[in-house]
């Protein structure tokens, strides 16, 4: 079968991108849904920058390919047949805006919502193997239970962040005291004194990497020296996580998260202080601080301050905060952030879209954190719906090269893993088989598989979803793509050879289920050829025909 990606060209191997006419994205007459004023504003800023660096936008995407690439970035699969169908189908100036609003919104989404930015979330804070490493503290089905929870009740961020940073309590479900926001720090917290707490908390929720710093001043911010570092960590001291065995062995069965009494290093707890050593080997001294210089009492007693509290209270009003979910939230769906890395704010690495960022952490902030309301602006912006196509008068803006991102087309990129694999499920009901844990467990296996950890000084990991040899085998040939093109009685593809219509219908079918859009004149008789081949075996024909469109980059690609 592998021969059919070139039988049916670059049209599967690569992306094509088809401009058509598509409704305007500002306010239109006879519109029943209004384009939010934050989207207006987000347009104005990245339109002035085209027009500061001479570059002409691609077009608008088609309604296809756009609800295609929307499906995947709000909850994490491509949209079913009978939903492209719908979506195309509809002659409404506002349908853009009614299906973002659906995805967000309407409860019969809900469920896979809350499942893919609880993934998402679960990945940035634990990590891909989290919870799953031999005498691991994470209960990784508490951590990922607290997150969909938080994400289904479309609670606000800023009160996710300041759960994750002071909870106490246990981390497994079912336990007394349960709390699943503890796995987020659970393994974090002892170690060397919670220095992988401090860069953790400083990198992932105010964009700050400073785990460099609890060794010497940062090398190119120079609003980050050792002693900063240091102050941050004396937050985290009073904090500790308690082991708690199975009865009657020495097997770790979860942990819990408590505040305890610190006396510091010079054994005073009502001034409880921390050391640490220059590089020249002179000791210095630190009380909790927070970034912007903001210091609370020395205590290191409960009763009178819980300094994680008083950390998270900080937080939150900071600017940091807001900065980095709105530069995060870009990245993630335009492929860039304003920033390279992401969470690396500072005057030393300055945006790319300065006043951009500026206001709509502002409108962030004032929206009071409500993340579905950021999640629409962006992707109602109009550089979120331009084709990925490369104009020759857009062919200069190419982040990939080094430059910084102008947004004149939309950043091709390809799916993760977790999204690769509900697509594929969406795509051909693969994967039904046994009980809802059954089907959990297999879905837990084929996501490990691509995951590596190695040791960094803030606990990091890659993953090797990256169209390596064994990712490739995998997709030619596992176990999931076997059931995928099963042909036996009852699956996707025997169930399409039998209904009715002629075969060049169910070749369109095939190609809206898994690319969301229609087959070419080529491709059409390219699976004519291919009947033929199997002498007008039309069960065959698809089986060929289905493999050739999961296994393109077409369909990997978001774009």
């Amino acid at each position: 079968m592998k021969a059919l990606l070139s039988v049916f060209g670059s049209s599967l191997a690569g992306i094509f991108v088809v401009a058509t006419t598509s409704p305007s994205l500002g306010q239109r007459p006879d519109s029943k849904l209004e384009v939010p004023p934050q989207v207006r504003m987000i347009d104005g800023y990245i339109e002035q920058s085209w027009k500061e660096f001479g570059l002409t936008p691609s077009k608008i995407e088609d309604d296809g390919k756009w609800a295609r690439r929307v499906f995947i970035d709000l909850i994490g699969r491509i949209p079913t047949h009978d939903e492209y169908r719908t979506f195309v189908a509809d002659k409404s100036s506002d349908k853009r805006i009614a299906l973002v609003r659906r995805l967000l919104h309407d409860p019969k989404y809900t469920e896979e919502y809350a499942n893919y930015w609880g993934t998402i979330w679960t990945n940035i804070l634990i990590g891909r193997s989290g919870g799953t490493e031999r005498d691991s503290l994470i209960n990784r089905g508490g951590m990922e239970k607290y997150l969909r929870d938080h994400f289904a009740q479309n609670r606000s961020y800023d009160d996710m962040v300041f759960e994750l940073v002071t909870a106490s309590g246990s981390t497994k479900p079912g336990t007394p005291k349960f709390n699943g926001a503890t796995n987020y720090l659970a393994m974090k917290v002892n170690e060397d004194g919670g220095t992988l707490a401090t860069a953790s908390v400083a990198k992932t929720f105010l964009g700050l990497q400073v785990q460099c710093t609890q060794c010497h001043n940062h090398p190119f911010n120079d609003e980050w020296k050792q002693q900063k570092f240091w102050e941050m960590n004396a937050f985290f001291r009073q904090t500790r996580a308690l082991r708690r065995f199975v009865s009657g062995t020495r097997d770790i069965d979860h942990a819990e998260l408590v505040d305890e009494d610190f006396a510091g290093v010079s054994r005073r707890p009502d001034e409880a202080d921390i050391f640490y050593q220059l590089r020249n080997g002179v000791t210095k001294i630190a009380y909790p601080v927070f970034v912007d210089g903001t210091s609370i009492g020395k205590s290191g007693y409960v009763s009178q301050v819980v300094r994680r509290k008083e950390l998270g209270k900080l937080m939150l009003q900071s600017e940091y905060l807001e900065l980095a979910m709105v530069n995060r939230m870009w990245a993630h769906f335009m492929g860039f952030g304003f920033t390279k890395p992401i969470d690396d704010l500072g005057r030393h690495n300055p945006p790319s879209h300065p006043e951009l960022h500026a206001e709509m952490a502002k409108a962030f902030r004032d929206s009071s954190f409500d993340t579905k309301q950021l999640l629409e602006w962006i992707v109602l912006s109009k550089p979120y719906q331009l084709s990925s196509r490369t104009l020759k008068e857009n062919a200069s803006d190419d982040p990939w090269s080094g430059e910084r991102p102008r947004f004149s087309r939309f950043y091709s990129r390809q799916m993760g893993a977790e999204e690769l694999y509900q697509s594929l499920v969406t795509a051909t009901r693969a994967d039904k088989k046994g009980s809802l844990e059954e089907q959990q467990r297999r879905r837990g296996d084929w996501l490990r598989q691509f995951v590596v950890a190695f040791g960094t000084d803030d606990a990091g990991e890659t993953t090797t979803f990256n169209g390596s040899i064994p990712q490739s085998l995998m997709m030619f040939n596992g176990e999931l793509m076997r059931d995928a093109i099963s042909t036996e009685p009852g699956s996707y593809l025997a169930q399409l050879a039998t209904i009715s219509g002629t075969p060049a219908e169910k070749v369109h079918h095939l190609f809206e289920a898994g690319l969301s859009r229609r087959a070419t004149k080529d491709e059409l008789n390219a699976a004519q050829q291919l009947l033929a081949a199997r002498q007008g075996n039309l069960t065959e024909m698809l089986q060929d025909l289905w493999w050739a469109i999961l296994n393109s980059n077409e369909f990997i690609i978001i774009h």
